[in-house]
């Protein structure tokens, strides 16, 4: 049952397409990791990237969003609440598997999830770290996470412009992830965000975002027909935009989700 009451909504359930890539990049390991789970009309996806430098990254994004999608699963609850707890679910996870293998003990993960609740129409989401959520509303963009980084909080306190979250060379210095002792918590909506049919989402790690602009975003979601098209499009533009800069590229993932009525969907 969903967590709070909503008014209740008469339409149909909004219908939901996904879309979804991951490569290594130019790095020999992948350690990103995604999923998806729906439950009735309560769907979660999940992005996680597996923070380098230390090892088992990617066994600690793995861990994250297994404990997420299990617990959704399980409970397939709906509200800020229910997203705080798959949250701290996830840290427990990872808590635990640090203290019982010692090679893992340095390992964390960034984490961003997306709840859709279908029937009453509205959205919520959290994150840690410098995974990105994204709205998009007829090529406009509504709304984004803001990364949990220093050169994130440069920028927040006027010494850095926004450009430098995509090339600052310190920019992969977090201030929150899972599994990092004293990490600052996750960051979740307070409240659901209406959506609608037309609604357009895009979960992605830094692998993915450094490499193509919310204006190139943007640009690319209204020239697309569905969220495999919007995915395509906007992959284009991260590897010639990589090419261009000749760096080899981070591992890079992407979800993309669209959000249609019933009676569009069904006249396409």
């Amino acid at each position: 049952m969903p967590e709070q009451s909503l008014l209740s909504n008469t339409a149909a359930p909004l219908l939901l397409s996904l879309a979804q890539l991951s490569h290594a990049g130019g790095r020999q390991v992948n350690q990103d990791s995604w999923g998806s789970a729906q439950q009735d009309d309560l769907s979660c996806i999940i992005v996680s990237d597996g923070v380098g430098g230390e090892y088992g990254g990617e066994i600690a994004s793995n861990v994250v969003v297994h404990a997420i999608m299990e617990m959704f699963v399980e409970e397939a609850s709906f509200g800020p609440r229910a997203l705080q707890s798959y949250l701290d679910c996830a840290v427990a996870q990872l808590n635990r598997r640090q203290a019982q293998i010692p090679r893992l003990k340095d390992m964390s993960a960034t984490v961003a999830t997306l709840l859709i609740d279908q029937k009453n129409r509205c959205a919520l989401w959290g994150h840690m770290g410098d995974t990105r959520i994204y709205q998009f509303r007829r090529g406009q963009l509504l709304h984004y996470t803001k990364d949990h980084s220093l050169i994130q909080q440069f920028v927040d306190a006027g010494h850095c412009s926004a450009e430098q979250l995509r090339r600052h060379p310190r920019r992969s210095i977090l201030c929150a992830a899972v599994g990092v002792e004293g990490s600052a918590p996750a960051e979740v909506t307070p409240n659901p965000v209406p959506i609608q049919g037309g609604d357009a989402f895009l979960l992605c790690t830094d692998g993915f975002w450094e490499w193509i602009s919310e204006a190139e975003m943007a640009q690319a979601a209204t020239q697309a027909d569905s969220a495999q098209d919007w995915l395509t499009i906007m992959h284009a533009i991260v590897e010639k935009n990589g090419q261009v800069c000749n760096v080899p590229l981070d591992n890079c993932t992407a979800f993309t989700i669209y959000v249609a009525e019933p009676q569009a969907a069904n006249n396409h």
